[in-house]
């Protein structure tokens, strides 16, 4: 066979056996990507049976406590319920200061210190209305505070569930300046109190009238002695009228109350 002939037939069968082996490899490939797509999906492990779960609960119901762990979780507990009573109660003191509705702790330190130096047992006590004018409440408010009295209302503007307006009142009537505006503004040291028993005790029929009341008309009745109960007051002496509060004082003076209104007058000025 001539030496071309041999050649072309060993180039042919190389390229056939060629053809061949990339076949293979292809099918083998192909193969390969079916089985891995055929895989089996793992399913989730199977629910257990009610008994079991019944028997894990069982379980966790006899789990002894531990006695130590539960009285310091308690003791915490009760250690913050205070301290958040605490931070309430020093809020809610700061935003009746802020309001007029509470002296400050300098005022009452200051107060503190004149009724030493001056003992009283009277103090004087205005019945006012959130309908009277309000300059008349404000001249009201500068004597009382020179007078150590107090103002009194029967009850709250628009309700008892509304306390936004009668703060707001109050701060009107006992803001020095009027103009003023904002937390900052300094008021005058004179208590209001909503208080409808004491309108009963004295049988207040209009406002403004004046009444001399022994003790802290201020303080909780469980707190005031015996003199201050909430039983009817019959024979009350009780001052009406729209006069100053040196007027009112005269003329409860001129009824039969000198040793009353002596200390109230004194801090006054009127001799």
């Amino acid at each position: 066979m001539p030496g071309s002939a041999i050649a072309q037939s060993a180039r042919q069968t190389i390229g056939e056996q060629g053809s061949e082996a990339m076949d293979r490899l292809r099918n083998a490939l192909q193969d390969a990507k079916n089985e891995a797509n055929a895989a089996p999906v793992p399913l989730p492990p199977p629910a257990p049976a009610p008994a079991e779960k019944r028997r894990a609960f069982e379980g966790l119901k006899r789990r002894s406590a531990d006695p130590a762990m539960e009285a310091r979780a308690r003791a915490a507990n009760e250690v913050a319920q205070k301290e958040l009573a605490a931070e309430r109660e020093r809020q809610a003191r700061l935003l009746r200061q802020t309001l007029g509705l509470e002296p400050s702790e300098e005022h009452a330190i200051a107060k503190a210190g004149a009724e030493l130096t001056t003992p009283k047992s009277w103090t004087p006590l205005l019945f006012a209305s959130s309908s009277m004018p309000m300059p008349v409440l404000r001249s009201y408010a500068a004597q009382l505070e020179r007078a150590h009295g107090a103002i009194a209302f029967r009850g709250l503007p628009g309700g008892m569930k509304k306390i936004a307006p009668f703060a707001k009142l109050s701060a009107e009537v006992l803001r020095i300046d009027p103009g003023c505006a904002g937390p900052a503004c300094a008021m005058r040291d004179v208590q209001i109190v909503v208080d409808p028993i004491v309108y009963r005790q004295y049988a207040v029929s209009r406002v403004p009238a004046l009444a001399m009341v022994p003790g802290d008309p201020t303080q909780p009745y469980c707190e005031r002695g015996d003199e201050t109960d909430a039983a009817p007051r019959q024979s009350a002496r009780l001052v009406y009228g729209d006069s100053a509060l040196a007027g009112l004082l005269d003329e409860y003076a001129r009824l039969g109350g000198k040793e009353e209104v002596r200390d109230a007058q004194s801090l006054l000025g009127i001799h």
